[in-house]
């Protein structure tokens, strides 16, 4: 039998407008552009992603109005670029109601949250969904938000992972400030909760300070399902000791492989066991009836980019904090250094991007693989990739969300996976941790 995988869906533009690559829009948004801040399409999305037996669906997020590109909002407004947007925390709870099994991961920033408030929400989650509650751990990048929280700018980018070590250490003690049998319900003492197993932390670090205990009980989980995406050396680091699943981007087999070696080879100096993290890469397939009908989506989809140079600039700008508006698109890069996501901006660099235009436009990590061609030959080639990479599973990230894209991979791509035996027919377990770890 072969070797199952995982699989779970990034919703990239998190509780915003999916999304400025056509998913407001185009032919098949529907009602996206005018219903962006109701939770009806995320609710069809997450029951989807149920019934084909993903793992999780993490929601995205940012904290501003960009306006890195050009020094004005304007370019970002237009084409609904991460505003606006909304708090994926609120959402979380409507999305785990609409389902049963399915892990549900909302994104809390490090750099926007005392460890106490957050600590506080992901457990309130876990307890909502039952035990199916994720927080993705970002540190922030992008200095508009730093600004909006009454900073100049966010820490260097290894400092902010500096402070993020200690910001998880203090929530993990204070998820565990309420051991699990802390509630006795003891109605012949009328005891509710036995405080001797109930503990203050009293933290007091380089950067953070906290008394503990937290006033949510020990969740379901105990610990929610803890998720990150570093990619650069110090974020790999960071996910090596802190992440349960991690989001891969690689530009092909070889380098998923590399990082994946990485990461396990980091987790076990730590003193980690590799197979307690499930590293998911992220892809976004393009699906046809045929070869030929896929290839001309591809097609299309790449022509479409192509004349759309100064919204992928500006989207890039604000991931890796660089005015490209200020350089000529076409003459040699000049040196770049990123406070923000170095690691995006690295891998474009080292895939050969010798311009703006180039390093704007190049091929991003999610089509790296090629998978382009009808369900039943993309669901073979991503056994494929699996099979020669070593695991864990897949990460869909597509540039469009909408009801018929969502459709095209839970009720196309998916079955000819189940068909192979590639991924689960059905859960295993209640909690998002134990079914992550089923296999």
């Amino acid at each position: 039998m072969p070797t199952q995988f995982h699989l779970a869906w990034f919703v990239a533009n998190g509780f915003g407008v999916q999304g400025f690559r056509g998913g407001w829009d185009d032919t098949w948004s529907g009602t996206n552009g005018r219903d962006y801040a109701k939770a009806d399409l995320y609710v069809d999305m997450a029951r989807s992603l149920e019934r084909a037996g993903f793992d999780y669906m993490m929601l995205e997020d940012s904290s501003n109005v960009p306006y890195t590109y050009g020094g004005t909002h304007d370019i970002y407004t237009k084409h609904a670029i991460a505003a606006p947007k909304h708090d994926p925390s609120q959402l979380a709870p409507i999305l785990a109601y609409a389902t049963q099994k399915l892990g549900i991961v909302a994104t809390l920033s490090t750099s926007e949250y005392h460890p106490y408030m957050l600590a506080r929400q992901i457990s309130t989650l876990d307890h909502l969904a039952e035990g199916r509650g994720g927080w993705n751990i970002v540190t922030g990048s992008n200095d508009g938000t730093a600004q909006n929280y009454g900073f100049d700018g966010h820490y260097p980018h290894d400092e902010r992972y500096d402070r993020a070590d200690e910001f998880v250490d203090v929530v993990r003690k204070l998820l565990a400030s309420w051991e699990a049998d802390a509630i006795v319900m003891d109605r012949e003492t009328g005891t509710f909760a036995d405080g001797s197993k109930i503990h203050a932390i009293h933290h007091d670090g380089q950067y953070y300070r906290s008394r503990g205990p937290l006033n949510v009980s020990s969740s379901p989980q105990g610990q929610p399902v803890f998720c990150q995406a570093g990619g650069s050396p110090r974020g790999r680091e960071f996910a090596a000791a802190n992440a349960d699943t991690i989001i891969g981007s690689a530009n092909g087999i070889s380098e998923m492989k590399a990082f994946r070696e990485d990461v396990h080879e980091r987790m076990v100096r730590l003193g980690r066991n590799p197979s307690d993290c499930k590293i998911l890469f992220l892809i976004d397939p393009v699906l046809g009836e045929t070869a030929e009908h896929a290839k001309d989506r591809k097609a299309q989809a790449k022509a479409e980019l192509a004349e759309n140079f100064e919204r992928e600039a500006a989207n890039f700008a604000r991931i890796t904090g660089i005015d490209y508006a200020t350089m000529d698109p076409d003459l040699p890069l000049p040196e770049l250094k990123s406070n923000g996501h170095q690691s995006s901006l690295e891998a474009r660099i080292k895939a050969g991007a010798k311009t703006v235009r180039e390093l704007v436009m190049s091929r991003s990590a999610t089509d790296a693989l090629g998978l382009v061609g009808t369900p039943d030959a993309v669901a073979s080639e991503m056994g494929d990739v699996m099979d020669e990479v070593g695991g864990d599973g897949y990460l869909f990230g597509p540039r469009t969300v909408n009801r018929r894209s969502i459709a095209e991979i839970t009720d196309g791509l998916v079955p000819e996976l189940q068909r192979r035996g590639l991924t689960r027919m059905a859960y295993e377990y209640d909690t998002f941790r134990e079914n992550l770890l089923a296999f």
